[in-house]
């Protein structure tokens, strides 16, 4: 089980747990944007939404795998078919 309250602060948790539809997050360098994010995506999965319906995009390929990771080990589910990667892959992959 996440722990929202303890895992997270403030900012980080207002958008976590944001209902609704898509949702940019723009932040500086070391603000939490990469365990928002993550915390985000395995939030949606944990309410029902399946991990293909979700897109999760980021601008280097370390960074798209760190996501990746990060997220399998939040929730209990496969994310094998989750939409993740840098712009570019996920732009080449609509194409």
């Amino acid at each position: 089980m996440i722990n929202y309250e303890k895992d997270l602060n403030s900012e980080q948790r207002a958008i976590v747990m944001t209902d609704g539809g898509p949702i940019l997050v723009i932040a500086g360098a070391g603000s939490g944007k990469t365990r928002t994010l993550t915390y985000r995506v395995a939030r949606l999965i944990d309410q029902g939404i399946p991990p293909a319906r979700l897109l999760l995009v980021t601008f280097t390929n370390k960074a798209a795998r760190s996501m990746l990771a990060r997220v399998e080990n939040l929730v209990s589910v496969g994310v094998e078919r989750l939409w993740s990667g840098t712009f570019h892959r996920i732009g080449n992959r609509i194409l």
